[in-house]
């Protein structure tokens, strides 16, 4: 096999490779001796078929298999041999003359074809050690725990079947279809659904219409959808609903008590209380680590500035793309209504297909160092997961993850990642700084959410 590099630029590489006619004529020989003695012709004794009676029957089917083989393995084995690690799947480019084509497998022609592909970027991974991280916390309030409480309360809260008109507060409980110009629109009906006067579940308008009305009572209630609805379609829409009343109900007073922890599992009021304080900390604790995450990621992006390769930011380019076109979609809002421009926009989200794909780099390499891995026991929870999303359709999902090793590598890089950030936190100078809940759970500006290669 003959290897000649015909393009070095920056991280593109291109090898042309050449597999003499006389290499593939000797696996073909060496693999139409081992079928030999395992074939079985009507006319031949086992073990006794005629090596160029089998090339006639067998050899170009044979070829074709030495020919996949070739490509399969030879892409692996010359970039490890050059001592390069590709960014993606090589290129492969092949004749496309039949003529040659055929010659190939008939074993008359060398089989040439080129190698297309990126190598990943060199670079000194510097120290880490050190890196000064504010770490943003919230004492949570004992006024915010009874808050929440409160609300636990609320939702556990009994009524009582009430005869006689509803009135703020009542529980009514009715089916209804939803209508726009006469027509039901899709998930605009239901049955038997619950809702509380005054609770602001429904529509603005949709509520204050039920006050009045009895069990059995018909009423069709008319509302104007809000220009900012989630669903485009029925943004800023009139619509009526034609409701039948089943029940009405009055709600009993909220007690925060032990029964009220008992009915919700829990021994106790006050084992109540520190579940839910546990609640608020878990939350404001997911912040905070986001927080942590963004200082390592900003501190790693400025120390760190090299080549990448196109294919890869071009892939994650239009990865996060296809994303923001799926939200506009969603929304019903343009670039304009974000204040942009769609040209402004893409270069605004290059640059972060730029960034992720370096600090993807930047973090693979320092867990590499670190000998961070991902156990099969953490991999096996992450898939687990996924079957729990998708109830009735487990053994679907455990069979696309077991065949698809991009797929279960995808599950595999968001753990790894979280790893390599705890191995550079530990590592880290960390200052603890209280700071409001405003301050704590504003958003940033992008989600850094990179899934470093593992």
């Amino acid at each position: 096999m003959q290897v000649t590099e015909t393009k070095a630029e920056g991280l593109k590489r291109e090898i042309e490779v050449v597999v003499p006619a006389s290499d593939l004529e000797a696996r073909l020989q060496t693999r139409l001796h081992e079928a030999k003695d395992k074939v079985q012709l009507k006319g031949f004794r086992p073990g006794k078929v005629p090596v160029a009676h089998m090339r006639k029957m067998y050899g170009k089917s044979f070829m074709a298999e030495i020919v996949n083989e070739i490509l399969k393995d030879t892409p692996r084995n010359v970039i490890s041999e050059r001592g390069e690690r590709s960014a993606m799947q090589p290129e492969i480019d092949m004749t496309e003359d039949e003529g040659e084509a055929e010659k190939v497998l008939a074993g008359k022609s060398d089989f040439k074809f080129t190698l297309s592909y990126e190598t990943l970027p060199s670079f000194e991974l510097q120290s880490t050690g050190g890196m000064k991280i504010e770490r943003p916390i919230v004492d949570v309030p004992d006024d915010e725990v009874e808050e929440q409480v409160k609300r636990v309360a609320e939702n556990a809260r009994e009524y009582t079947p009430k005869d006689g008109a509803a009135e703020q507060g009542d529980r009514v409980t009715m089916d209804f279809v939803g209508k726009i110009d006469g027509e039901a629109f899709q998930g605009g009906s239901a049955s038997d659904s619950n809702l509380v006067i005054g609770s602001n579940q429904f529509i603005p308008g949709f509520e204050d219409q039920l006050v009045g009305v009895s069990a059995g009572d018909e009423k069709q209630v008319s509302v104007t959808f809000p220009a900012d609805y989630g669903a485009p379609d029925l943004a800023g829409k009139e619509a009526t609903f034609d409701t039948v009343i089943k029940a009405v109900a009055s709600p009993a007073e909220i007690e925060i008590n032990d029964d009220l922890a008992k009915k919700l599992g829990l021994e106790s009021e006050e084992r109540l209380r520190t579940v839910v304080r546990e609640q608020i900390e878990s939350q404001y604790g997911q912040a905070t680590r986001q927080k942590v995450k963004r200082q390592i990621l900003d501190s790693l992006d400025e120390a760190y500035s090299f080549d990448l390769p196109g294919k890869l930011v071009e892939a994650e380019f239009t990865n996060i793309w296809n994303q923001v076109q799926a939200e506009l979609s969603r929304s019903g809002k343009t670039f304009e209504d974000e204040d942009t421009t769609e040209e402004k926009a893409r270069d605004e989200y290059r640059k972060l297909a730029e960034r992720r794909v370096r600090l993807g780099l930047v973090l693979s390499e320092i867990g590499e160092k670190a000998g961070v891995q991902v156990t099969d026991e953490e991999l096996q929870r992450a898939m687990f997961d996924q079957l729990r999303r998708y109830p009735g359709q487990e053994q679907q999902v455990y069979e696309f993850y077991q065949k698809n090793p991009d797929a279960l590598a995808s599950l595999r890089a968001p753990i790894y990642e979280e790893k390599v950030i705890d191995h550079l936190l530990a590592e880290a100078d960390v200052t603890d700084k209280v700071v409001s809940k405003e301050e704590l759970l504003a958003e940033d500006e992008a989600d850094e959410t990179l899934g470093a290669a593992s």
